[in-house]
């Protein structure tokens, strides 16, 4: 049996919680542990400022958090592999690279895809909105590149209209043809309340966003989008922003899942002791809430916390999601919307609000 100072802690993915919890251990470092980091990557992109960055208000550096520093801070080791599985028996991550890693104790925070295999040819004309870094490299080298800009981008939903609103402001000078079109399959912002709906379709119609509602899309080619109605819309970028699916490496972990994401309880802990799941690709069945990061963000401490009381073999706290969040939405240009506890506000105030909580949580780091 191991002595505590012989407890690995391996923390799988780079996401914001990850990240806050290394920051915590900076502050108060682990005794008697060693924390092993992996990800793809000496960096992880910040979701709260990709929207900014699409158009054009941020660099591409302001997006990340550095991961290898971070790490190094606290004596930690940043492995860049992916994990493509877990052996729980005899407690190894099972690594793409063919390695494995040794734990006593795990930690799983690797975010969501939004990639559409199912559809023919998104494998290959199409872009998953997420994981964020593959996104942004692909949308820089577009941006820059000459020629018609024809974007469309699927999925209605918050993230699809940000994303379109972001990609519109940064291509608004652009000599050539410029469209963005934005497609559900059913109404667009389905699950948002009346008063979002009605300032965000108005926010899109500004920038010259074009909805097409009730598409069903067949497939992708390398110049169009086609509909079921016979309808080939002109593409040279197409977003996937439809929903949140899970990795499909999680499969491969033999922990109980939830539509594909890893259940946990109140303590974050997931059907196996020891080994933890948060951010979006946890699924919380004591309280079902939609992927966001606010709640990644808010785990960080009982996280950190029940990592520190699993070495000791302490009794592990509670995380209880809020009931409502600050609901903010980049509008395209330097405008946003605000909404809370049924108020709503947008225009720049919102922006500043916006850039200051996503500066601040990066100026941690």
């Amino acid at each position: 049996m191991n002595t505590s100072k012989d407890k690995n802690i391996v923390l799988v993915g780079g996401g914001h919680t990850h990240a806050l919890v290394l920051h915590a251990f900076k502050a108060e470092p682990l005794q008697d542990a060693h924390v092993t980091v992996i990800n793809p990557g000496k960096t992880a992109p910040y979701s709260g400022m990709l929207p900014g960055f699409v158009a054009g208000h941020y660099t591409r550096e302001d997006l990340d958090i550095g991961l290898a520093k971070l790490s190094s801070d606290v004596g930690a080791t940043l492995v860049d592999d992916r994990a493509i599985g877990m052996d729980q028996t005899r407690r190894k991550v099972l690594l793409e690279s063919g390695e494995t890693l040794d734990f006593d104790i795990a930690s799983v925070d690797v975010g969501i895809t939004s990639r559409m295999d199912a559809l023919p040819g998104f494998a290959e004309h199409g872009v998953p909105a997420k994981p964020l870094a593959a996104f942004s490299s692909h949308w820089d080298a577009f941006r820059r590149s000459a020629g018609t800009k024809n974007v469309v981008i699927l999925g209605g939903g918050i993230a699809g209209a940000e994303l379109a609103m972001a990609m519109a402001h940064a291509l608004r000078n652009n000599p050539a043809t410029v469209s963005v079109k934005l497609l559900d399959r059913s109404k667009i912002l389905s699950s948002n309340s009346k008063t979002a709906q009605q300032r965000i379709r108005r926010e899109l119609s500004k920038n010259s966003v074009e909805i097409i509602e009730g598409a069903d899309v067949v497939e992708l080619t390398a110049t169009n989008v086609a509909l079921a109605d016979g309808t080939r819309l002109p593409a040279n970028f197409v977003v996937g922003a439809a929903g949140a699916t899970p990795h499909e490496w999680i499969k491969n972990t033999g922990l109980k899942l939830v539509n594909g994401f890893l259940e946990v309880d109140e303590t974050l802990q997931t059907s196996v002791s020891g080994i933890f799941a948060v951010g979006d690709c946890a699924h919380m069945s004591f309280d079902p809430r939609p992927k966001a990061g606010v709640f990644a963000v808010r785990q960080a401490p009982v996280l950190t916390s029940n990592l520190r009381r699993a070495l000791s073999g302490g009794q592990l706290l509670s995380y209880t999601p809020q009931s409502d969040y600050l609901k903010l939405v980049s509008l395209g240009g330097k405008r946003a919307f605000g909404e809370k506890n049924g108020w709503a506000l947008s225009g720049r105030l919102m922006w500043w609000l916006k850039n200051k909580i996503d500066r601040d949580f990066m100026n941690q780091f």
